[in-house]
This record gives structure tokens, sequence and C-alpha cells, in this order.
């Protein structure tokens, strides 16, 4: 504000020094005279030095306190004013000055109106309110670190704010990420192998054919309404929690990877019990991860798909009998990454390796 700024311009010491200016010379203006020219000198040059005192504090509280302290060396003068110059002063060395420097300032005003000033009223009057000036300047120090360090507190909480939007932004990418590679690389994997198998049966099996093209059409079309449903979430700000797939659809999920030519098995160990919807999305991505790579095995002819609800956790195992990788769809590795990450975004872990017979993912997922 216009104000603060121009509290803080030199004109607006200028403008101090002329009001105490006035106020010390008003004692000798107001009442008859004529008075010494001396009275005149002191009490307009005890507020010169404020023009000064943001810069020179102390030196400034020095002069001024020396030549109000020469007031009386002559004899015709008014009543002493109020030297409103060095309280100012004063109050300027205990806002912006160190400790000792302050101290010492305080103790310099003190003794010298003790010395100086022949009444014991005066000069008991006289340290009342320089102790009361050096107080406001302290109070005024205070306030003035306390808003600074809310000011820095600000600051720092605002950059973190910005830090914690950047990070919830890359994780919301990832999250976007994993969501399309498990869509797209499940239905393109068995629609690739069903494609593929396509000119084979028709040549040996019509009636085969059919239902091959129907698998592939039915995975294009699930892929679709997952895609479309994401798409849905992102547009209306509704969060991963509003993600459509859930333990529940893990049969139609099973259903779809046997079109593939892979016989698959389902096994529910236990009692299944309500899951928090990213952790239902957790499962439901982490099976169908396991079997696009099933897919993407060649010789694997049958893999098992295994919930086993414990009491406090759900362990997921995915096995298959391939005997290593072929000709399938070349992967990157991102698939077992994406497990990984979303086992352990659920406080989980999760693994994957070669076994004995085939290969086999194994994660579990804290309840």
């Amino acid at each position: 504000m216009w104000w603060g700024r121009w509290v803080r311009s030199p004109w607006s010491d200028v403008a101090l020094t002329a009001c105490v200016a006035v106020a010390q010379l008003w004692p000798l203006l107001s009442r008859d005279g004529p008075w010494h020219w001396w009275g005149y000198v002191v009490a307009a040059g005890s507020a010169l030095p404020l023009l000064v005192r943001r810069r020179a504090a102390l030196p400034a509280l020095l002069a001024g306190s020396a030549l109000s302290a020469s007031y009386d060396l002559v004899d015709v003068v008014a009543p002493q004013p109020l030297w409103y110059g060095p309280l100012i002063a004063l109050y300027t060395v205990a806002a912006r000055s160190p400790r000792r420097v302050r101290w010492a300032a305080l103790a310099v005003v003190l003794f010298g109106g003790l010395v100086t000033v022949g009444s014991s009223d005066t000069a008991f009057r006289g340290a009342v309110v320089s102790v009361t000036a050096y107080a406001l300047g302290r109070a005024a120090a205070g306030s003035r670190a306390h808003t600074a360090v809310l000011e820095e507190r600000a600051a720092r909480l605002e950059r973190e704010r910005v830090l914690e939007a950047e990070r919830a932004a890359e994780r919301e990418r990832a999250r976007i990420a994993r969501e399309m590679h498990d869509i797209l690389a499940h239905a393109v994997s068995l629609m690739v192998v069903q494609a593929e198998a396509g000119p084979v049966v028709v040549r040996a099996d019509p009636a085969r054919a059919a239902a091959t093209f129907d698998a592939i059409a039915a995975a294009g079309r699930d892929a679709m309404d997952q895609l479309r449903g994401m798409l849905v979430v992102l547009r209306e700000d509704r969060g991963p929690d509003a993600a459509r797939v859930s333990v529940d659809d893990l049969p139609a999920l099973v259903r779809q990877a046997s079109g593939a030519g892979v016989e698959v098995g389902y096994e529910v160990v236990g009692d299944p019990r309500p899951l928090p919807p990213a952790s239902g999305v957790a499962v439901y991505r982490i099976v169908q991860e396991a079997l696009t790579n099933v897919v993407k095995h060649a010789g694997a002819s049958r893999a098992d798909v295994r919930l086993s609800w414990r009491e406090q956790e759900l362990a997921i195992e995915v096995r298959d009998d391939g005997r290593g990788a072929g000709a399938g769809l070349p992967s990157g590795g991102n698939g077992l990454t994406g497990i990984r990450e979303r086992a352990a975004a659920c406080g989980g872990t999760a693994s994957a390796g070669p076994g004995p017979s085939g290969f086999t993912v194994r994660a579990r997922l804290p309840l």
C-alpha cells in the first residue's frame, strides 16, 4: 500500500524531523520572550539528527542527546521542552541495533540525564520516558521479527504446496500410464494371439473361427469400455477410486484370457472381504498384467490364478507352465514394474520369476 511505501521512504523522516522541531520549539514560540538564541538552536538542532536515524541510529541519538543537554547553558530560555528527538532516536536504537549497542546507549542516556538534570523529579520522569521509548523500540523489533518469520513460513508453505502439486501431478501421470499400459497391453496381446491363430482355424475349423473373431471383438470392446471409463474419470476429476474394475471383475478377465488359447483356472481360498476401491483396482490390474505375460509366453498352455484371503493380507498368485519367451509381443518390462508399483502403492509387495515348471507372479496386499 502507498502508506507502507511512504513510511519506508526518506520523506517520512523529513516530515518526522519537521514535526519534532516544531514540537520542541513550541515552548519558545508560545510564551513571551525574548529568549536567548541558543534555546532556538538547541530546540531545532536536536531534531535534525533524526534525518539519518535509519542509517546511523546511535550517532543520531548521541548528537541529539548532547544538544538537548546543553539547553541550560544560557539563562534566558523558556521552560525546558520535552526532547522528542532524542527519545525517537533511542526508540530507533532499541529497534534496530544489536544488544550490546542498545544496552550501552540506554545506560548512557540514563546516566547523562541523572548528571545534567538538577531536579530529582525531572530526572525520574526522564528515566521513565527513556525506558518507555526503549521498550517501545524493542516491541517494534519483536513485531517486525515475528512478521518476518510468518512471511518466511508462508513462503515455505507455498513452495511446499507447489512441490506437492507437482508430485501429485507426477503420481497421477504415472497412474494413468500404468492404467493405459495394462488395458492396452492385455487387449492387444489377446487380439494378436487370436488374429495369428485365425487363418489356421478358418481352414481347420470354421465354427471355431467365428468364436475366435468374436473373442477378438470382445477384447477390443472391453479395452474401449475401460479406456472410455478412465477418460470419464479424468474429465470429471473423480480420482483413481472412481475406476470401474475390481476383484469382482476377475472371473470375466479369466474367461477373456481363456479365449486366447490358454486354459486359465481361477481359485479363491478363504473368505473374501470388501476392499478399498484403490486396492480392488490394484488386484485386478496385477492379475491382468500377469495374464498378459502368460499370453506372451511361448508354450504356455495353462495358467492358474489363486486369491488367498488371510487374516491380515490378500495373497495373489498367477502361475503358468510356459517355457520362456517366444515369438509373442515384445515386452519392455513395464508390466512387471507396474505390478510392483501397484502393490507398493497399497502397502504390499510383489515378486515375479521362473519356477520349476513355469513362471510365477506373486503379490501380497495388506487388508
